[in-house]
């Protein structure tokens, strides 16, 4: 048995690393050295905190997470690394020892899984870049739910990294004319990187360009937002709303004219693919899209910050509380 070290979080606003004894592989089994892996700030946040609430306690477990909400609890599901042993001759495998792969595990240097829960990483894709991976199947089944046709123009509001990707996603689409809402004015040189067009919630709210808009997808985490998403959708409009709140109350004002306006609001959550996609498509497929997409440098303005696994309880504090409205994807090195 290997001793290796996980980052546990053992109440909220405290995380330690501890001893995770490594056994060897089995069968259908392979052995995983983590390069990189990255936090997840928004339910990351929520989940260092304790601000699961008990309802979804069981709906919101990671897929190998260990304990339970509020804590002791590992979790986290980005993770980056190189195949060190296992079960990579199986008749049909794409997977050999040295091989880059992608795998929705918590922060832990080493760790030993399935087969068929690695990806593998384009090699077209740098493993610091892979960390978005997770990211950015949750924009992709936003931009799913949100049903974005041709010339439709849209609003994206919160410019963190799930709302900046999702943007990036819809910019391509022939005609779509995209611009992301958010107050902090550090968020435009990033959203520039990327192609995009940032507005501050107040120019926002009185450009004309983005009245009746076709579809406004929420990402900001804050109920103003959420507010701001109701008020620039035009008639018979779907507002995705990408947020999860965790235990927090929020007001949604359904008055004045959302009713009048047929309005639409749609959840969007990765755990579930949209039902006129789940006939074809399964989660290994939608990650190994992701992946494939990372392909793009301009992603890299979406890091910004890194330090050592070593460091990551203090890192997570950091990361979660004073430095949340500078950060967008931090990275942690192995």
């Amino acid at each position: 048995m290997t001793p290796e070290q996980a980052f546990w979080v053992m109440a909220p606003g405290v995380g330690e690393l501890r001893p995770h004894p490594l056994p060897e592989p089995g069968a259908g089994e392979v052995r995983v050295r983590t390069r990189f892996s990255a936090i997840s700030r928004g339910t990351e946040s929520l989940v260092f905190h304790g601000r699961v609430p008990a309802s979804q306690y069981q709906a919101m477990r990671a897929p190998f997470q260990e304990g339970v909400f509020p804590g002791p609890v590992k979790y986290g599901y980005i993770s980056v690394g190189v195949i060190e042993a296992g079960a990579t001759a199986m008749a049909g495998s794409e997977l050999e020892r040295g091989q880059r792969v992608f795998c929705l595990y918590p922060h832990q240097s080493a760790y030993v899984v399935p087969a068929n829960a690695v990806v593998p990483i384009p090699d077209a894709v740098p493993s610091g870049r892979a960390v978005l991976a997770a990211n950015l199947e949750t924009a992709i089944n936003a931009v799913w739910d949100a049903r974005v046709g041709p010339g439709d123009r849209v609003a994206v509001i919160g410019a963190g990294v799930v709302g900046l990707l999702a943007a990036w996603l819809l910019r391509p689409i022939p005609g779509v004319e995209v611009t992301v809402v958010d107050p902090n004015p550090a968020r435009a040189t990033v959203a520039q990187r990327l192609g995009l067009r940032l507005l501050p919630p107040a120019a926002a709210a009185t450009d004309t360009n983005l009245q009746g808009l076709d579809r406004v997808l929420h990402a900001s985490g804050n109920p103003e937002g959420l507010t701001q998403a109701l008020a620039l959708a035009g008639v018979e409009a779907r507002v995705v709303e990408m947020s999860w709140y965790g235990d927090q109350s929020v007001p949604v004002p359904l008055g004045e004219a959302f009713h009048s306006r047929r309005l639409t609001l749609r959840s969007s959550q990765v755990g579930r693919l949209p039902p006129e996609r789940a006939a074809r498509w399964d989660y290994r497929r939608r990650l190994a899209l992701a992946l494939s997409l990372l392909a793009e440098p301009a992603l890299d303005a979406l890091m910004t910050g890194e330090d050592a696994f070593a460091d990551l309880p203090a890192v997570m504090a950091r990361v979660t509380g004073p430095e949340a409205a500078q950060t967008l994807c931090h990275r942690i090195r192995y």
